[in-house]
């Protein structure tokens, strides 16, 4: 019987700090496990319970910026004070191993790939971006100050970002507006099989 090849995805999930985008990937990733996460990199200082390498990339400032002279970043952006990027072997070299790739990026790392996407043939047919947010700016400031661990100064200013990030949702392929934690991966899920079953993405082989 034959069966249909298919381009590998570059899945690009977003969120305002808060959302819940962390426990979506890492349970999507459970889910599939033929899907790999990108790890990206930063400058903050490393949390307990986060492992260098698993989490993050955790890099010093001096190799941070070695990193963005040496044009290594596919993306790369100040957030909230600190430096993160996506290094080009996290991504482009998985896809052109044939694995489909997470990448669990901020709106402004989420703009820089989908730029790079109009300039790369392997980057625009594999990407797909979702934009994760809550039914209201009320709903995510219940969960961030459920979360308790930041200043109020802080959080305000996270509320800030949030706004300027859920404007910015307009430009992804989808809205998936947060629910419980089943029904969001549900819908995650969904949207992976769909962009699987895309005609611009499957190759049929020959027919003799």
């Amino acid at each position: 019987m034959l069966q249909p090849s298919s381009t590998p995805l570059l899945i690009v999930l977003s969120a305002p700090s808060g959302a819940g985008k962390t426990t979506l990937c890492q349970q999507l990733l459970i889910q599939n496990p033929s899907i790999t996460r990108a790890v990206t990199c930063t400058t903050r200082q490393r949390r307990h319970g986060e492992w260098d390498g698993i989490d993050y990339h955790f890099l010093s400032t001096e190799t941070f910026q070695q990193h963005i002279d040496q044009r290594r970043f596919l993306e790369h952006a100040q957030v909230f004070g600190n430096a993160y990027g996506t290094l080009k072997s996290e991504v482009l070299d998985r896809l052109a191993r044939g694995s489909d790739v997470l990448l669990n990026i901020d709106v402004q790392g989420a703009e820089a790939v989908r730029a790079r996407s109009l300039e790369d043939p392997i980057l625009s047919k594999s990407l797909v971006s979702i934009f994760l947010t809550p039914v209201s700016l009320a709903e995510l400031e219940a969960r961030l100050r459920n979360r308790g661990s930041e200043p109020e100064d802080v959080l305000q200013q996270r509320l800030s970002v949030a706004r300027e990030e859920i404007a910015h949702s307009v430009h992804f392929d989808y809205l998936l507006i947060s629910s419980s934690r089943e029904e969001d991966l549900r819908r995650m899920q969904s949207v992976v099989d769909a962009e699987k079953m895309r005609s611009c993405r499957v190759v049929m082989p020959d027919i003799l």
